[in-house]
């Protein structure tokens, strides 16, 4: 599927999992709420230290996966067991955002994505608990790639590039 479409599928899961290095060179996967703010940059919030932030700062390349459809299924035409879904891979870079502006805006962004009815309560939250948290930015190092499985009404797999 196109980059839009895995775009589309990254910005509808209800998380994403990042997948790094840790310090110790084994695989670490954590599932996270980002937010992004255009075609190649995403945001999350964390503590300000910790098992991702310690993988980061030595290696920031992770991998970005997510799912924004699963459904058991039989298949319609032949009874096979399957599974319906929408998914989504992306790569990039991580980097721990420093700018206070920028920090903010990333903030701002992930509450709007996430809790949109609520921000009349974000600059108290900001001013509460900004001091405490770290930032980081993925920026996507290539476009992201989509993948699904679905079937159109008539019980017929839709594949690549149709879109009913």
């Amino acid at each position: 599927m196109s980059a839009e479409w895995a775009l589309e599928v990254l910005d509808r899961a209800p998380y994403i999992t990042m997948s790094m290095t840790d310090t110790d060179g084994m695989p670490y996967s954590v599932p996270l709420s980002l937010a992004r703010t255009d075609e190649k940059t995403f945001y999350f919030h964390c503590a300000m230290e910790g098992k991702k932030l310690d993988a980061i700062n030595k290696n920031p390349n992770v991998c970005l996966s997510a799912v924004s459809k699963c459904k058991p299924t039989v298949g319609p035409k032949d009874g096979s067991f399957t599974l319906e879904f929408k998914s989504a891979i992306a790569f990039g870079k991580a980097e721990i955002v420093n700018d206070e502006a920028e920090k903010i805006s990333a903030l701002r962004a992930i509450c709007e994505r996430f809790l949109p009815k609520h921000m009349d309560a974000f600059d108290v939250s900001i001013a509460r608990s900004l001091a405490r948290t770290a930032v980081v930015r993925i920026t996507l190092s290539e476009p992201p790639v989509g993948k699904r499985k679905e079937y159109d009404a008539q019980g017929e797999e839709m594949k690549w590039g149709r879109m009913e």
